[in-house]
């Protein structure tokens, strides 16, 4: 299991390799919070591993979350943690990017995803 300060690090060091022209407008930078955060729609085995926000009050912000980490890959190693937070963290760019541009092909290709996931849960498979 890895700590938050362990997982910290390793967030730190991959966001130092994207390039600061993705950070224009992210007032709120990114933020490892320590909560597990299980997907509304899940069926107990889905997890919110991170989130775009972009509020009034709050601005842009990207929050990933260390406990659905540590729940999903705490025990994982540690090359294959730092992969699984590297496509979290593109993936929440990417959000905020295409929020910037106007655009929601990730938010469509997200919320098809969620309706596969339950689509297969409905039929009983795994």
């Amino acid at each position: 299991m890895y700590t938050i300060d362990d997982v910290e690090q390793m967030l730190n060091d991959i966001a130092d390799e994207i390039p600061d022209e993705f950070f224009k407008y992210l007032n709120g930078g990114v933020i490892l919070l320590e909560e597990c955060k299980p997907h509304p729609q899940g069926l107990g085995d889905l997890y919110i591993m991170g989130q775009y926000h972009n509020s009034r009050e709050m601005g842009r912000h990207i929050c990933i979350y260390y406990g659905s980490f540590m729940r999903v890959h705490g025990g994982a190693p540690e090359d294959v943690l730092r992969e699984k937070l590297q496509e979290t963290l593109l993936h929440e760019f990417t959000h905020h990017l295409e929020s910037l541009s106007g655009e929601r092909g990730l938010e469509i290709k997200d919320r098809m995803k969620l309706n596969e996931y339950r689509h297969i849960h409905r039929r009983g498979e795994p």
